[in-house]
């Protein structure tokens, strides 16, 4: 019998480094890729390398604008997505004013100052409570410059093109995870449930004390949910 196959999709600024907690215990069930979101400047063209690089069929994953690319994958190619997890995520565009503070953070890297960009991010990333735990910040700031500003700029120019997903929402067909933490203020609950209460066959969880990154914020928490979401 053939495995089950399973694609993650990193946010921005992240790698495979932000499901660390999670291949292990994914990979006894499935045969995990965590797809590079770092070579295109739009979210469709993200989405169809990550098409073509993917098994015929296979479980899908997305935290923040990997959620973006996870609805582009999903409206391009419905069949070949058994499972659907929006993690940290929403179906709205950016508002103006987000876009204005994208164009900030761009702007900075532009001028040189690329590594004062993911300590400016860390607030709205993770809780409150963990913003003085150095080894979570310590490997939010590490990817970030893994990822660095080349690609930094590119995820945030398509971040600010993407398409509005609301309309396509009550199109998706496969059981359908959303996830995300209580005291996320990048995508807060609301924007969560709407995306709930939209797909058909979805499940809303919210986890208390937890940003954005929930991944790196409650791992077994996210495991879990992810484990169950699975076997589905």
């Amino acid at each position: 019998m053939m495995r089950d196959e399973i694609v993650l999709l990193p946010g921005l600024l992240c790698d495979h480094r932000l499901f660390q907690a999670q291949i292990p215990a994914l990979a006894v069930h499935a045969g995990v890729m965590v797809a590079d979101l770092t070579r295109d400047a739009s979210i469709p063209a993200m989405a169809e390398r990550v098409l073509a690089a993917a098994p015929p069929r296979f479980a899908l994953a997305g935290l923040s604008m990997g959620g973006y690319v996870a609805l582009e994958i999903v409206r391009r190619a419905p069949e070949r997505v058994m499972r659907l997890a929006l993690l940290d995520s929403q179906a709205r565009p950016d508002s103006e004013e987000t876009r204005s503070r994208r164009r900030g953070l761009m702007q900075l890297a532009e001028k040189g100052e690329f590594q004062g960009v993911s300590p400016r991010l860390l607030p709205l990333f993770i809780h409150r409570d963990r913003l003085s735990d150095t080894s979570l910040t310590g490997m939010v700031q590490n990817m970030a410059l893994s990822v660095g500003k080349d690609a930094f700029l590119r995820q945030q120019t398509a971040i600010m093109a993407r398409a509005d997903s609301r309309p396509h929402l009550p199109a998706i067909r496969c059981p359908t995870l959303v996830l995300a933490g209580r005291e996320d203020v990048v995508t807060p609950p609301e924007l969560q449930l709407e995306m709930a209460a939209a797909i058909p066959n979805a499940t809303l969880v919210l986890l208390p004390r937890c940003g954005h990154l929930a991944p790196l914020e409650q791992p077994q928490a996210v495991t879990r949910q992810l484990l169950v979401w699975l076997e589905a």
